[in-house]
């Protein structure tokens, strides 16, 4: 291996397929592979991860893992049971900062005993558009100040734990109806409006020392008509560099995910990303050798072409250095995850929990409920049933339909009737099934653990703010009154 192939290898993330680390990819750690990212596909407990991530470092003692634990519904690391703890649109209604601080630690105590050093969190983006079919209950809320200053509290609780925060989804994905994994938003927004809105998050993890920004596929086209954020200088020179000061690493979201790939392909937009001002390009979730043989070989022509200069190159694999460099530090001076208790995310999802609206006599349920729920996850009714014994359920698009093909609702009239959904105003089809279901039950109790936008109806409304396993919890205590 080259020279210059070890300088390429350093500034590229890709993921792989299974639990142990395949052959084509010990070979290219072994060559200078500088990160490695981990999805829940590729851990089966946090014991098998802390295996998996000692098999990496056996194959280079400098590579740094990274992994997507946000939490509350985004977990690779607890993705088989749920989060132990809640997301950050539950933190966000509590508005404790001293408890997302802990929480924060808590989560990067995992991460830490997982052997992983940088967590892809927190999520910065003020969730302004309530439709936001991505972000929803993954921000702190839609107050920029309030998300502001859980996000430097994350930061703070994260490097507490040993292990580097990154924050993400610069400049902003949270007023956009289009999921940059399928297709590219664009953010129509002015540089005033940024700074008002958008941008008081990522001050503020700037300002917390984060160690890095995730870029996002975006169309800005304030700064940029014709590039997304990802791949422009404007947005990554301009914006994150100089608007906001930010001196650390700079990480491209997934440059396999449509908004990017379908525009320029998977090697040009690792390319782009480099010359943009990208110093860690993370590639996808199932990378192949054969992906990162076509990206070296791209960059390698961008070298030879002028496209890509040697200089700017040589910026990207430093920077990716200089932080492998402070997490050796971070990861000997920190807190071991034995060291201190952890915080308890159960008391914390039960905080959060809220009864938006209930007619006299509504909660707490009397008797075992028919639960009606849209695809989640992890079933609200299996948390009922443990308080509730005889507890039903149906899908909601099953029970909509079969009432459509029979003339009525195959729900048990002497049953009480609860409905469960994730975000309602997301799904136009949902939201005219629960219409429908309320006009029928008009006793029903309606949960949404999603953003709680629109009253649904029905005789309750209650507020859950997530789907991690201790939201669902927490919610089905207060339907049960226990």
């Amino acid at each position: 291996m080259s020279e210059l192939d070890v300088v390429i290898a350093r500034v590229l993330q890709p993921g792989f397929v299974g639990t142990s680390p395949p052959d084509w990819l010990r070979r290219r750690l072994a060559g200078g592979l500088g990160s490695v990212i981990l999805f829940a596909a590729n851990m089966e407990s946090p014991e098998q991860a802390r295996t998996l991530t000692n098999e990496l470092r056996a194959e280079n003692p400098d590579v740094f893992v990274a992994v997507d634990e946000e939490a509350g519904d985004i977990t690779r690391l607890e993705a088989a049971t749920g989060s132990s703890y809640p997301g950050n649109l539950a933190l966000g209604a509590i508005d404790d900062i001293a408890l997302t601080e802990a929480t924060a630690r808590s989560i990067g105590a995992l991460v830490h005993s997982a052997g992983i050093d940088l967590t892809y969190a927190p999520v910065a983006d003020v969730n302004t558009e309530p439709r936001n079919p991505v972000i929803g209950a993954r921000s702190f809320g839609a107050d920029p100040a309030l998300v502001a200053r859980h996000v430097a509290a994350t930061v703070r609780g994260l490097h507490t734990a040993g292990v580097a925060a990154c924050a993400k989804h610069f400049p902003g994905h949270g007023d956009t109806v289009i999921d940059s994994h399928f297709g590219l938003p664009t953010v129509t927004a002015t540089l005033e409006q940024l700074r008002h809105d958008t941008l008081p998050p990522f001050s503020a993890a700037v300002a917390a020392g984060v160690r890095a920004v995730m870029v996002a596929h975006l169309l800005m086209p304030e700064f940029d008509t014709e590039h997304p954020a990802s791949v422009s200088p404007a947005v990554i020179g301009g914006l994150l560099r100089t608007e906001l000061g930010f001196d650390g690493l700079a990480v491209s979201d997934a440059i396999g995910m449509a908004a990017v790939r379908e525009r320029y392909g998977l090697a040009s937009a690792a390319v782009r990303a480099l010359v943009a001002g990208i110093d860690m390009v993370c590639v996808d979730s199932d990378s192949t050798d054969a992906d990162l043989a076509a990206i070296t070989d791209a960059i390698t022509a961008a070298l030879r072409d002028g496209t890509l200069s040697e200089a700017r190159l040589v910026e990207a694999a430093e920077k990716v250095a200089g932080f492998a460099a402070w997490r050796r530090e971070a990861r000997d001076a920190s807190v071991s995850v034995f060291d201190a208790p952890l915080g308890d995310g159960l008391a914390a999802a039960r905080r959060a929990v809220a009864v938006l609206r209930a007619d006299d006599g509504a909660l707490p349920l009397k008797s075992a409920p028919h639960v009606v729920e849209v695809d989640l996850p992890r079933s609200m009714a299996d948390h009922l049933a443990t308080l509730l014994p005889g507890t039903t359920n149906s899908k909601l698009s099953d029970t909509i339909d079969a009432a459509a093909a029979t003339g009525s609702f195959a729900i048990p009239a002497d049953q009480p009737l609860v409905v469960v959904v994730r975000g309602i105003q997301r799904s136009p089809e949902d939201l005219d099934r629960v219409a429908r279901l309320v006009k029928e039950r008009p006793d029903a109790i309606v949960v949404d653990l999603g953003v709680a936008h629109i009253d649904p109806g029905g005789a309750a409304w209650v507020a859950g703010y997530g789907v991690s396993r201790v939201s669902l919890q927490a919610v089905a205590e207060v339907l049960a009154g226990r």
